[in-house]
């Protein structure tokens, strides 16, 4: 199967969420949810696990992706993510590599043809 990469670079068909989703999986939609809420002291639901991956245009996307500045650059420019940008990579970019380094590895990867998408 290839890999759906975000705008960012974190590759969507690996999270947790899109999987449950893809799968219509309500059990592990709950698992996610009480795991999620202890890791980043939120409060998840079972309800709030529906993902198509940030590439989608329709509704079911997860928490932060919503309001997600990378995400809503890549969209507004039209691009099929990050590597595929003129301006890659931009500042926003640098500072979100600094917390998820294999994202710019994904997405240097994507930019030399070598990473299935």
């Amino acid at each position: 199967m290839s890999k759906l990469i975000a705008y960012c670079g974190l590759i969507c068909s690996e999270c947790p969420a899109f999987i449950a989703t893809q799968r219509d999986d309500d059990a592990e939609r709950k698992r996610i949810a009480e795991l999620w809420s202890k890791e980043f002291g939120g409060s998840f639901k079972p309800e709030d696990i529906n993902c198509d991956g940030c590439l989608t245009t329709g509704e079911r996307i997860v928490g932060y992706c919503r309001i997600c500045e990378i995400r809503k650059c890549g969209q507004s420019r039209k691009v099929q993510n990050c590597a595929y940008c003129e301006e890659y990579p931009c500042g926003r970019l640098e500072e979100f590599f600094k917390m998820a380094p294999n994202a710019r590895k994904n997405l240097e990867e994507a930019r030399r043809g070598s990473l299935q998408l």
